[in-house]
């Protein structure tokens, strides 16, 4: 986020570059993507630095679901959360990917978040893609030993709940 625009011109932007919408329009759809991510339209007008890590993730998602993707890229989108917090912005993606009919690619470390949040895995490994799965057949029987290793070193290849739970 620029921290020298206000929220509401960030998540326009957008919009604007892309030459949709009135003035008027824009703004009712930036308050429209705000409550969709949980905030409301007192954010406009504050600056990024007055902003909770977990209201600058929401306000980040809001700019990205803009133009109405299909498709999501999240590079390690609650690696700077604490834990209470990653939960309700991953809580929130899963109510998003649901409502909204959206894909989200997700590039993480965190192999908890990965048997959550992902039906398949794709798994790399020095920039290049060693093995490809079923998210469940991947924890259930990794065929590549780097994958092997990665699960064993964090422990995930014994079973875990299913639902890790509403935070």
């Amino acid at each position: 986020l620029n921290p020298r625009l206000p929220v509401g011109d960030s998540v326009a932007e957008p919009l604007v570059v892309h030459h949709i919408g009135t003035a008027e329009g824009r703004r009712a759809r930036v308050e429209e993507l705000l409550n969709q991510v949980g905030l409301d339209r007192s954010h406009m007008g504050r600056r990024p630095d007055e902003l909770s890590g977990g209201q600058r993730q929401r306000i980040a998602l809001a700019r990205a679901l803009a133009l109405c993707p299909r498709l999501v890229v999240l590079d390690e989108p609650v690696s700077a959360l604490d834990a209470s917090v990653g939960a309700q912005i991953v809580n929130l993606l899963m109510r998003l990917q649901r409502d909204l009919a959206l894909s989200l690619l997700f590039i993480t470390h965190d192999l908890r978040l990965v048997r959550h949040m992902t039906t398949r895995v794709a798994v790399m490994r020095a920039g290049r893609i060693i093995e490809t799965a079923a998210t469940t057949a991947l924890f259930a029987a990794p065929q590549h030993p780097y994958t092997r290793m990665l699960l064993a070193a964090t422990d995930l290849s014994r079973r875990l709940p299913d639902d890790m739970g509403e935070h």
